[in-house]
């Protein structure tokens, strides 16, 4: 993600948002108008794709703002007067009211919520994963043993092993105390901007919901589908948080199932270990949407307010 980038990937990073716009922009032509948008939200609002630089027109360059993210695509579709992209890589709610500081750069970002205002009227909400910490419980399924290699714990073992003990789920608790932070940032908004219709949109379905793929990618079968139980639970989270604030939910999981990361390169809308999609163009960081999958967020997002 860090490493140089030729010209020739900025010039396919604009044809990619071109070609991507052209095909959003017929759809949008129904959908309310909108003054003042805010995007607040993770690396997975912010789409950290590696076709080309990250943009830094409305956060340090090293949140990884993508400018193909879904955000920046539905701002374009429905012809936003003033937009405004606060999401961050590695964000939590912390930092929807806290600057997020020590960014891979040595950037600050600062509060996502300095982006709001009284007059904002739509606001996109894609945050809770970090909170939950199942990007990290991801990385740490990572299993480059053959599967049925006999080999002593931890050497072989499944990561669910540390996380479900004495039948205590503790990711299952790690979501609970997710949901109550974003139910209180969810109320913030309301507080901030009133005007506002505010969107909660939840996680792709990035990970199959049977099975595995070892090795393409080295996560073990039963760990592989603890991840997707936990992942569509904490879909089921925001669902909950979004109907107990008065928002509204952005359903992008149900619509991608069959997408997830051991589909093939022309197939999936998130990445797997090793980046080498195809589809829609654009590379992304592993275990974050490309752009075909951002363009599924965007084309998901659209609906929603033409609805």
């Amino acid at each position: 993600m860090r490493c140089p980038l030729t010209s020739r990937r900025t010039l396919a990073a604009v044809a990619t948002a071109t070609a991507v716009l052209a095909t959003l922009a017929p759809n949008a032509a129904a959908a309310p108008t909108y003054r003042e948008y805010v995007a607040l939200g993770d690396s997975w609002t912010a789409d950290v794709v590696l076709i080309g630089p990250p943009t830094a027109e409305h956060a340090p360059i090293d949140c990884a703002q993508s400018a193909v993210n879904y955000p920046k695509l539905v701002a374009t579709a429905i012809g936003v007067a003033t937009f405004r992209d606060a999401s961050c890589g590695s964000a939590t709610t912390e930092h929807f009211a806290n600057p997020q500081t020590g960014l891979p750069l040595g950037g600050t970002n600062p509060p996502q919520f300095d982006r709001l205002t009284a007059s904002t009227d739509l606001v996109t909400v894609g945050i809770g994963g970090n909170d939950a910490g199942l990007a990290g419980a991801a990385v740490g399924c990572l299993n480059l043993l053959p599967p049925l290699l006999p080999l002593p714990a931890p050497l072989g073992s499944y990561c669910k092993q540390s996380w479900v003990v004495g039948g205590v789920d503790r990711m299952s608790e790690n979501i609970r105390v997710a949901k109550q932070k974003v139910i209180t940032s969810l109320r913030q908004i309301k507080h901030r901007s009133p005007k506002a219709r505010v969107l909660v949109v939840n996680y792709l379905a990035g990970l199959p919901e049977t099975g595995g793929c070892w090795p393409v990618v080295p996560v073990l079968t039963q760990d592989m589908e603890w991840l997707s139980a936990k992942l569509r639970e904490l879909n089921a989270a925001l669902r909950d948080a979004a109907a107990v604030t008065g928002a509204e939910l952005v359903d992008t999981y149900t619509p991608t199932i069959g997408r997830d990361v051991c589909q093939g390169p022309f197939t999936r809308y998130v990445e797997g270990l090793i980046p080498l999609s195809l589809n829609g163009v654009a590379l992304a960081v592993p275990f974050h949407p490309n752009s075909a999958g951002a363009r599924a967020q965007a084309q998901t997002v659209l609906g929603k307010l033409r609805g």
